[in-house]
């Protein structure tokens, strides 16, 4: 099998950085989710993505995260770590230092902000690829970063050996259906939109980085392992309890809704950074009626 098909496959959870009342990281509270998440059947751990508040993180506490989730997991499942930056050189930097602390591979966004043209993603992506050699997703989710990789300039960075695969967030099945029929065998298209992943997987995605799996472990990885096999009718049958969690996870900016859910289940405490703050009330019933049919709170 090809490294991305033993790296990029399944249900990879972005998982959420616990953090004590006043911000700061709580360590212990991470084992314990990881070790949690492995009991449950996780595929792998997505460590500092957007879910994890990477942009509210400086580069030391980055490196503490990465390096306590390779720890915890102990070779157990891949562990993957967001080192994406709207600065080349900066992604450079985690990228090579996330390989240095022994992940698996590095998931990369798009840079944010700074809106480069598809020459300049092109060119951005292979100079990390260039200069690290490790496994690497390219991370492309427009609704965040306002660029968009297009799938052309996607498939030109997929020669690249190092580039092993897409988290495609746009949620849009015929982009990802011509990604999957035109990209080479062993580049892993997975799914970055939980409420179009088992359709994804369906047509040959080979997985999902998911938030709805913070919440969800158990469920989430028997809804890919069916999708990823065809078995449509088992997949619909498991994403059906899910796919209020897909849909209500996301009332307020992900990942506040998430982590007042995992709060209420007693798996971390409500710390949560600026500029993010705590889920407004109002939500509250919606997503304890979301989790409902999922059986969880």
């Amino acid at each position: 099998m090809s490294q991305g098909s033993l790296i990029a496959q399944g249900s990879l959870v972005a998982i959420v950085t616990p953090m004590f009342d006043d911000g700061r990281l709580d360590i212990p509270s991470l084992n314990a989710l990881i070790d949690y998440h492995i009991d449950q059947g996780t595929d792998g751990i997505v460590i500092v993505g957007t879910t994890g508040e990477s942009p509210t993180v400086d580069f030391d506490e980055h490196c503490l995260l990465i390096k306590t989730a390779v720890s915890q997991v102990n070779g157990r499942v891949p562990v993957i770590a967001g080192t994406g930056a709207n600065s080349t050189k900066e992604a450079i930097e985690l990228t090579q230092k996330a390989k240095e602390l022994g992940v698996d591979a590095c998931l990369l966004v798009a840079p944010y902000y700074n809106k480069p043209t598809q020459e300049g993603l092109y060119q951005h992506f292979m100079a990390i690829a260039n200069a690290v050699d490790i496994p690497q997703i390219l991370y492309n989710v427009p609704g965040r970063t306002g660029c968009d990789l297009s799938n052309d300039t996607t498939l030109r960075l997929a020669a690249h050996k190092n580039i092993i695969g897409i988290k495609d967030a746009t949620g849009g099945i015929e982009r990802g259906t011509d990604l999957i029929l035109r990209a080479p065998k062993d580049f892993a298209v997975l799914s970055g939109d939980d409420a179009t992943a088992m359709s994804l997987m369906l047509l040959g995605g080979k997985g999902v980085i998911t938030v709805t799996g913070n919440v969800a472990p158990k469920l989430m990885h028997e809804m890919c392992v069916a999708a990823v096999a065809g078995d449509a009718i088992k997949a619909r049958e498991i994403n059906a309890k899910l796919f209020q969690l897909h849909q209500k996870l996301f009332v307020e900016a992900n990942p506040m809704p998430v982590k007042w859910v995992l709060a209420q289940m007693g798996l971390i405490k409500m710390g949560i950074r600026l500029p993010m703050v705590q889920l407004s009330a109002q939500y509250h019933d919606v997503l304890r009626n979301a989790c409902k049919p999922a059986g969880i709170l």
